[in-house]
């Protein structure tokens, strides 16, 4: 069965396309059960393979350069972090039916946080911050620029406008409009570029008995505005929760504003455009909008 494409010009992936990607390059793995991973995500396509590996495939064809990156940093970076992080443990080349690079990658156990399920949201919210700050506090030296991780709420106006336009019936645009021109007022960063994941979405965080176990996708790895890693405070957290993470991050009002404008934006671009093709991930948009809106008392 192919995997439901979320893009248009996706790849067809599918159990199939796999097991000739692996037998015609990783023949000593090509007799493993393997078993598709229903994510959240939304750019790659996940494989089990075994008990121990996970092939990631490209949903549409990825720069060389990222999975470089990965192969090159990840394992640098890891021994550093207090949660795991993937482990690359080989690249796959394109194909004549598959035309992208892509990577197999050790398997970490765990299963996405739900927003409102946490049983202890304030110690996650401890744990997650404990994460960030670790990633932050690394040497950046010969570190890779995050262009995800570098785009200022001025850059995303444009896409925040036309998603507005295209959420009417979704959530309160009049109210979500508001909070972005609010955003927009948070003063720019001009501080010094940190480690950031740059993609801290539920969906890329991993917990096993309500604890982070592992924090994975690290596709937009790289140095950029701290701000992009401590919007994922509404996405997923409460706002007592919210607190806690703040003040163990020690974010001024100034930062702390403008990772509110970045949740709010990439949250609005997301739910009008996930909204049928991938309702869990549009619901979790949702629930982020709906969260700065709280946030803002609006």
């Amino acid at each position: 069965m192919s995997v439901p494409k979320l893009h248009a010009n996706e790849f067809d992936i599918s159990g199939a396309l796999v097991e000739r990607l692996l037998a015609g390059q990783f023949p000593q793995w090509a007799g493993l059960p393997l078993r598709r991973v229903l994510s959240p995500g939304t750019v790659h396509a996940l494989y089990r393979l075994g008990n121990d590996m996970v092939v990631r495939l490209p949903r549409i064809g990825v720069d060389t350069a990222e999975i470089d990156k990965e192969h090159e940093w990840l394992p640098r970076l890891a021994p550093l972090l207090p949660v795991p992080i993937p482990t690359p443990l080989t690249r796959g080349e394109p194909t004549s039916d598959y035309p992208s690079s892509w990577s197999i990658y050790s398997w970490l156990d765990g299963e996405n946080p739900v927003p409102g399920q946490l049983p202890d949201a304030p110690a996650f919210a401890a744990q997650l911050a404990a994460f960030i700050a670790a990633l932050q506090s690394l040497d950046t030296h010969g570190a890779p620029p995050s262009s995800r991780g570098r785009r200022s709420l001025a850059d995303l106006d444009t896409a925040a406008q036309e998603a507005l336009a295209q959420s009417h019936g979704l959530i309160d645009v009049q109210a979500a409009a508001q909070a972005w021109q609010r955003a927009l007022l948070a003063p720019a960063w001009n501080g010094q570029a940190v480690w950031v994941h740059a993609d801290l979405l539920p969906g890329n965080l991993l917990i096993q008995n309500g604890r982070l176990s592992a924090v994975i996708d690290m596709g937009s790895l790289g140095t950029g505005d701290p701000a992009s890693d401590f919007n994922v405070a509404w996405s997923i957290l409460p706002p007592e929760a919210r607190q806690v993470f703040r003040q163990a991050l020690n974010i001024d009002d100034g930062t702390w504003q403008r990772a509110r404008g970045l949740a709010l934006v990439i949250a609005l671009s997301a739910l009008p455009y996930y909204i049928q093709t991938n309702p869990a991930f549009a619901e979790i948009a949702r629930g982020t909008v709906q969260a700065v809106l709280e946030d803002e008392g609006l």
